[in-house]
């Protein structure tokens, strides 16, 4: 446990801090409690393995990646609130995101709104 405070910055150690104090809490709880805790991430190869250790959590629910037409619904959710210009193809930028999730695609979008305004444009295009 010591060593993971000595390395990284200080946000890094913040964040030790804080899994540490969960642990703890986590180790706490009374087996009869009925304390339901629900954890959620979508990189899951970060986690702290001493957070998965037997014991700790029971139950892992693994949501998969969404396929193309889920993946091409959720861009277009996010795209929508978007000012866009010309037409933009969704379905190429869908083809070139196999391994996203929502939240990647999200980023797609916000990134496409920063391109256009570093281009001194109040609108999306599809080189974005």
């Amino acid at each position: 446990g010591g060593r993971r405070f000595s390395e990284g910055t200080s946000a890094d150690r913040e964040i030790q801090r804080t899994l540490m104090e969960l642990l703890n809490q986590m180790d706490g709880f009374d087996s009869l409690g009925q304390v339901k805790m629900i954890m959620a991430t979508n990189r899951p190869d970060t986690l702290d393995p001493a957070l998965l250790r037997p014991g700790r959590l029971d139950r892992k629910i693994e949501i998969p990646l969404p396929n193309e037409q889920a993946r091409l619904e959720i861009l277009k959710i996010h795209a929508n609130p978007i000012a866009k210009h010309g037409e933009i193809d969704y379905e190429a930028i869908v083809k070139l995101s196999d391994t996203f999730n929502g939240a990647d695609l999200r980023n797609v979008c916000t990134e496409a709104g920063l391109v256009a305004i570093r281009a001194e444009r109040e609108y999306v295009i599809q080189e974005d």
